[in-house]
């Protein structure tokens, strides 16, 4: 039975991907700092559903799964901890969720910037160098985002272009160009793994991942004591789930801009696909390895579209307004990213379409009641003073 590692196992990724690893055989050990919960608690903000505490949730699943999941508090920033826990585990593979996931937040000022650059480098970096002393096999799977690429008026490649320059060639990491203080601390964090990987020989593979939308998996169907924590808020609520709460409390679909910004998508449960793939097809010893992490692409008037005639559908009116972007981001431009690592190792996409969102928006409207409508209008702008 291969061990392994989940860092950041209490998020909204990090508990699906805990139970599904442990369900398929994995010897599972989470850890998590409940950084996030504590800006949750900071900001006035709440998972639309109600989640357990972690503990709680790991004594839930071990007795109604009837598996064996370990959980450790602990901070990535803490390198005595980080080297403890490698040294004693020595995992097969670890799946690095354990960063500060939003862009707003990170753009709110000085210090949430500082906060999150300081907390996702430098905890990867004790990272690198716990696994470098103590467990210099075990295979790293880094959660990064699309987000570090922006949007290139060339194809986007799985995180290497070759280059033509004055008649000589080489092979370099596609450029980076991120949006916000957050998307620049993983491109910070791509440049450490792979320096990682070429001079200390680790085996690294990092996941560029687009936009995830979605309420449940498998393993949270299972009871409410599974459940993740689904966000819709402005901080942490991604464009599709937010969409989606939005048409069942009555309140007009908040589309930044124009709308024509283009994204990748891909539900939560491919997510979980992702990784279990990416655990059995490893890098070679000292190979930094890319794979983009997305199924789908759609720019972001369309999803609108796509939910406003979902709940119609049901009998939910919706409309859809066009509001001032707070977001500094290109409205119209090329995109044309490729994913094609992953439908080669056999991955077969859950894609969106009106059933899906439908069975969204019923689900939401079971729990209507905690809706704050309050927390979901932006109320950070990119370009604001601090």
């Amino acid at each position: 039975m291969n061990k392994i590692l989940i860092l950041g196992g209490d998020g909204y990724l990090g508990w699906p991907t805990t139970m599904h690893l442990s369900s398929i055989g994995y010897d599972v050990t989470s850890i998590d700092n409940f950084s996030k919960r504590k800006i949750e608690i900071e900001n006035s903000i709440r998972p639309l559903f109600r989640i357990e505490t972690m503990q709680n949730r790991v004594r839930a699943w071990n007795r109604i799964a009837k598996k064996k999941i370990k959980f450790c508090y602990g901070d990535l920033l803490n390198h005595r901890f980080v080297y403890e826990i490698i040294r004693s585990i020595k995992p097969d593979a670890i799946i690095h969720y354990g960063e500060q996931p939003s862009a707003p937040y990170s753009m709110a000022g000085r210090e949430q910037a500082v906060f999150t650059q300081n907390n996702n480098i430098i905890g990867t970096l004790n990272l690198l160098f716990a696994v470098k002393k103590y467990s210099p096999d075990s295979h790293i799977i880094k959660l990064g985002t699309m987000g570090v690429y922006g949007t290139p008026n060339i194809d986007i490649e799985e995180g290497f272009l070759k280059v033509k320059h004055k008649n000589r060639t080489d092979i370099m990491h596609f450029p980076f160009k991120p949006q916000s203080y957050y998307h620049l601390s993983k491109a910070h964090d791509s440049l450490n793994l792979s320096f990682a990987c070429r001079v200390w020989g680790l085996k690294v593979t990092d996941l560029n991942q687009g936009v995830v939308y979605g309420t449940d998996t498998k393993e949270t169907r299972i009871s409410e004591e599974l459940n993740t924590s689904f966000h819709y808020d402005h901080l942490f609520g991604t464009v599709i789930n937010r969409f989606c709460v939005e048409a069942v409390c009555g309140k007009p679909l908040s589309v930044y801009g124009k709308g024509s910004q283009i994204r990748t998508f891909l539900n939560i449960e491919d997510t979980l696909k992702c990784i279990s793939i990416a655990i059995k097809n490893p890098p070679k010893k000292a190979q930094y390895l890319v794979r983009n992490q997305f199924t789908e692409i759609f720019n972001i008037k369309e999803l609108a579209i796509l939910v406003q005639e979902s709940s119609n559908k049901i009998g939910i009116k919706t409309n859809i307004n066009f509001i001032q972007n707070p977001r500094h981001e290109m409205q119209n431009h090329y995109y044309n990213p490729q994913n094609k690592s992953f439908i080669k190792l056999g991955l077969k996409p859950k894609k969106i379409n009106q059933k899906f969102i439908i069975s969204v928006l019923e689900k939401i409207n079971n729990y209507k009641e905690r809706i704050d409508i309050g927390t979901i209008d932006p109320e950070i702008k990119w370009d604001q003073n601090h």
